[in-house]
């Protein structure tokens, strides 16, 4: 079992996002606007001021979807649909993706894969 995290910094894609998790199998998801540090600083830190140039290009703001995921089979068909749909993963400013490992949960719904 894994926790599949996604910071999707390219919110316009949000729906073809979700849209690939239900094609991968994985039904149930949380999502979460978030910001990166990088933002925060530049823009809410005036000693971090300076560095607004350095920042060009980078949304201010992205969306983190975080899914427990119970058949680990899912996920590398889910990778190659994001990676798909947000036009490669190891382009910058895309957004990151990992898994942690998940030791219990409790109060999950539904079944994957169907």
């Amino acid at each position: 079992m894994k926790l599949v995290v996604f910071v999707l910094n390219k919110e316009e894609l949000l729906e073809e996002v979700l849209a690939a998790y239900v094609e991968a199998g994985i039904g149930g998801a949380t999502i979460l606007d978030s910001e990166g540090m990088g933002r925060f600083l530049t823009y809410e830190v005036p000693l971090f001021a300076d560095f607004k140039p350095f920042m060009k290009g980078n949304k201010p703001y992205n969306k983190t979807i975080f899914s427990v995921v119970q058949n680990e089979a899912l996920i590398p068909r889910l990778e190659k649909l994001l990676d798909k749909v947000c036009g490669g993963l190891d382009a910058p400013g895309t957004g990151i993706f990992f898994t942690i490992p998940v030791d219990y949960a409790r109060g999950l719904v539904g079944a994957e894969g169907e």
